[in-house]
């Protein structure tokens, strides 16, 4: 059977930490940031932990890492 190949999409926008967990970026961090206030924009620019639900479906893509 054929190794797994990586989705190379999913592998730009999903990083694994050293605990396992799968953190992804916020949306809404690319324009309209006049309307926006400072802490917002702070906020904005963390990263977070995926959704454990999702977790299943992100890591079949991540397979081949």
């Amino acid at each position: 059977m054929p190794k797994m190949k990586t989705s190379k999409t999913a592998a730009k926008r999903f990083k694994r930490t050293a605990t396992g967990k799968l953190m992804h970026k916020k949306a809404g961090n690319s324009h309209l940031f006049l309307s926006k206030s400072p802490a917002r924009k702070r906020r904005l620019d963390l990263e977070d932990e995926l959704f454990k639900g999702e977790y299943r479906r992100i890591n079949r893509l991540l397979a081949g890492k």
